[in-house]
């Protein structure tokens, strides 16, 4: 059986003046076109070729002997090279561009943007791109430990879980909903330490320095907070986490810590209500 988006090894069945017509048999039915510019030189009839199978432009099944960047059962990132209405081109590394319907995004996406996908036959029996469901397919059995620094892409996001990240563009991770990610957009490569790693493999990252220098950072973001308020910043660390995160993007703890630092120095001094500079 021919299939759509996989590399398989099928015979030479016939050979025509623009190309050979490839099969699973010498007498299968169901044969394609392998272009002329594609044939290995010297190819004859009886031969195997391992190929990859997909649709043209005028939506024909063909093959070719070009490696794709995308293959079924596979995520990894492509770049958009145009956007319409109906949705994006990605560069497939093919002579066709790959289309990801706008009802398969998550986000807006730009040109440009290299963004993690993967591929799906629709109802048309055409290959697509989609940017959904990639959750379940992210693998679980990184190296990483605790502490470690990793690389991944933003791919996801959720209002009670935080930012979905594909850690080398495969491992499952996440930066947990209470760590300010207001900053990142979908397809982000970004740098973070792995703060925990679950039971079932899956890593907790954090893209926030070890405590100890993070403290310095957010004291001082704290101070240039408290300026803009003119010096009386209208809430103290005894405010709702959601205050907290609203106003200065850091947790509850972190800014807890941060001002704690601040008051041993004297810089600030702490009331019931209010946080005041010195």
């Amino acid at each position: 059986m021919i299939r759509l988006g996989e590399k398989q090894r099928l015979k030479v069945v016939k050979e025509v003046e623009f190309g050979v017509y490839l099969a699973e048999k010498e007498q299968e039915e169901t044969q394609i076109l392998l272009p002329i510019r594609q044939v290995p030189q010297e190819t004859k009839v009886g031969d195997e070729l391992e190929v990859f199978v997909y649709k043209d432009s005028k939506d024909r099944v063909i093959s070719t002997t070009q490696e794709p960047k995308l293959k079924m059962g596979e995520l990894q990132p492509l770049t958009v090279v145009s956007v319409q209405k109906i949705g994006a081109f990605l560069d497939w590394g093919l002579e066709k561009d790959l289309f990801l319907p706008y009802k398969e995004q998550i986000g807006k996406v730009r040109e440009k943007d290299e963004i993690l996908v993967r591929l799906y036959i629709d109802k048309s029996r055409r290959l697509c791109a989609s940017m959904k469901e990639l959750y379940e397919r992210m693998r679980t059995d990184s190296p990483y430990q605790t502490g470690d620094m990793v690389k991944g892409r933003v791919y996801e996001f959720s209002d009670n879980f935080g930012a979905f990240v594909a850690v080398d563009d495969q491992f499952s991770a996440l930066i947990p909903h209470h760590e300010d990610h207001s900053s990142l957009r979908i397809g982000d490569w970004i740098e973070a330490r792995v703060t925990g790693v679950k039971p079932d493999g899956k890593l907790d990252l954090t893209l926030r320095e070890k405590a100890y220098v993070q403290m310095n950072q957010d004291a001082g973001q704290i101070m240039e907070l408290i300026d803009s308020y003119g010096g009386v910043l209208p809430f103290n660390d005894k405010a709702s986490p959601e205050i907290i995160m609203r106003e200065t993007k850091m947790s509850k703890n972190a800014f807890k810590r941060a001002v704690g630092h601040l008051y041993k120095e004297r810089k600030i001094e702490i009331t019931e209500k209010v946080i005041r500079k010195k």
